[in-house]
């Protein structure tokens, strides 16, 4: 059995633009494989990864403190402690939490890491391919980048 408490673990930060939060890999600390889990905080103002879902991999989260919104599938929701939500691996699981209060939130975030995988954002018709590690993972990828979603190349001029 691998234990990890979060105390022990540092918390790595992500501030670009309006996405802003910090991080604990809680699953690879405790060297998870199958499933990835992070502990979250998101400060008042602050929104999470950009609005996205994942073709392979599903997610969900759970709220630990404090009050935010979700943004799935189109929709917004409030959503607070003890709020569990799934995400499809598909266009229905797309999402993006937005702290709109004057605290932090805190959550789980909780996903299969299949790999390949291929995450698409709706907003900005990008996406991304991960090949030999899933996101969150930490092998070595053979194949990764991220692209237009418009931009094609005929089968034959490869």
């Amino acid at each position: 059995m691998a234990r990890v408490h979060e105390d022990a673990l540092d918390w790595t930060e992500t501030e670009r633009g309006e996405t802003r939060f910090r991080r604990k890999q809680l699953a690879e600390a405790a060297d998870g494989e199958a499933i990835g889990c992070s502990l979250y905080e998101l400060p008042a103002g602050a929104k999470s990864w950009p609005y996205h879902y994942h073709a392979a991999n599903e997610e969900a989260l759970y709220v630990l403190a404090g009050e935010a919104t979700l943004r799935h599938g189109g929709e917004t929701h409030a959503i607070g402690a003890g709020d569990y939500v799934a995400f499809a691996a598909d266009e229905s699981g797309a999402h993006r939490v937005v702290n709109e209060g004057d605290e932090p939130v805190r959550y789980l975030l909780i996903s299969t890491m299949a790999e390949p995988d291929v995450t698409v954002y709706p907003d900005s018709g990008t996406f991304g391919v991960y090949v030999g590690s899933p996101p969150g993972g930490r092998e070595e990828r053979s194949l990764s980048g991220y692209y237009d979603v418009d931009e094609t190349v005929d089968y034959w001029d490869m």
